[in-house]
């Protein structure tokens, strides 16, 4: 996945998007247009579509602090741009925007039980300790989850304009 310098600045104006974006919307706890921006970039970029996607993840980790936190960030939003990748890539045009929207929708809703794991042995925690854990964050994912299937609205329109712009690049 060789990078040419003009992916490189704009993977990284992207992962920078996305962690502006988040920024931006920490008055609304897990309400983020971060599911939106990797459904998006994996559509359009596909496997290059990790460069932004880690880019934001460094940018926490620089900017917040290396914690225990971060580790499950090393692959939980490789869980939803995998989901995505395997996507067919010639859905219906009327059934996409549904698809990105439930898929999104899925890792929000998911998201406390995929950050279970680093918690459970970063925290020492048991098996029964780690459903307890899941359990206490449900109310948080399903805000998670339903606050991802509405901004997933934004999906298709975001794709829509990095299309554009890769075609206005003569590169789409």
């Amino acid at each position: 996945m060789k990078l040419t310098t003009r992916e490189i600045a704009v993977f990284a104006m992207l992962g920078a998007v996305m962690y502006v974006s988040k920024i931006v919307m920490e008055f609304a706890p897990n309400i983020h247009l971060l599911g939106v921006f990797t459904v998006s970039y994996t559509v359009v970029y596909r496997k290059k579509a990790l460069y932004p996607i880690y880019t934001y993840v460094l940018l926490n980790g620089v900017l917040y602090g290396f914690a225990a936190w971060w580790i499950p960030y090393l692959y939980v939003w490789t869980v939803l741009w995998g989901a995505v990748m395997l996507l067919p890539q010639d859905m219906p045009k009327k059934l996409r925007p549904f698809v990105y929207m439930v898929v999104c929708a899925a890792h929000g809703f998911l998201f406390g039980t995929l950050y279970a794991p680093a918690q459970a042995l970063l925290y020492g925690l048991s098996f029964k300790g780690t459903i307890a854990w899941i359990i206490a964050g449900l109310p948080w994912d399903f805000m998670h989850g339903v606050s991802n299937f509405f901004c997933g609205l934004l999906i298709v329109p975001v794709i829509s304009a990095l299309r554009l712009a890769e075609k206005n690049m003569g590169h789409g």
